[in-house]
């Protein structure tokens, strides 16, 4: 069962000396430069700009978000890593069709899917680890791009890399996302 309210980062842990749900996720989730925590930031990014972070995340949905009645997904990837890294990352994001869990089923689809109307691609790119800062909102860039795009011009690919999706699409800016978002679910 999924926590079915948003936490506040003063509640408090019981029994555990005035420790507050905000410690823990200071401990667990500072690093946003990791893989898994810049993934959920960059929902919670997007997640802002469509206005759309009332409800807690829902980690095991076939989507994301929920916006205006459509799907999204978000896929996330940055340059710079946590590790040591002797070159910059490749930028690739998964598109590969999932089975997808359907809650009021309760059960895993039996064929795998790209189940969102449409994904948005967030970028960190920063490129010189001097200057790291996931939380800078103007070092992102993002893609938007229908899923009947994303089908269309990968097919059953289960990646794209950074230079095919701007053949489909200029980057845009954070500020920008809701009106492409829009755009390109013909809101």
């Amino acid at each position: 069962m999924s926590q079915s309210r948003k936490l506040k980062p003063d509640e408090p842990i019981p029994e555990l000396d005035e420790l507050t749900v905000g410690d823990f996720w200071s401990w667990a989730y500072s690093d946003i430069l990791s893989n898994a925590n810049r993934g959920v930031f960059a929902e919670f990014l997007v997640g802002v700009a469509l206005g759309v972070i009332d409800e807690p995340r829902i980690e095991w949905n076939g989507f994301d978000l929920r916006y205006q009645g459509k799907k999204i997904e978000i896929k996330s990837s940055g340059y710079l890593q946590t590790w040591r890294q002797k070159k910059l990352s490749t930028i690739i994001f998964d598109i590969s069709a999932k089975r997808a869990y359907d809650e009021g089923l309760q059960k895993i689809a039996a064929q795998p899917v790209r189940e969102a109307d449409c994904y948005v691609f967030c970028l960190y790119a920063e490129t010189d680890r001097k200057r790291v800062n996931v939380l800078d909102i103007a070092a992102w860039e993002f893609y938007v791009i229908s899923t009947d795009g994303i089908n269309q011009s990968f097919g059953n690919q289960k990646s794209v890399r950074l230079n095919s999706l701007r053949k489909l699409t200029a980057p845009i800016n954070y500020h920008q996302i809701r009106a492409s978002v829009d755009q390109t679910l013909g809101l």
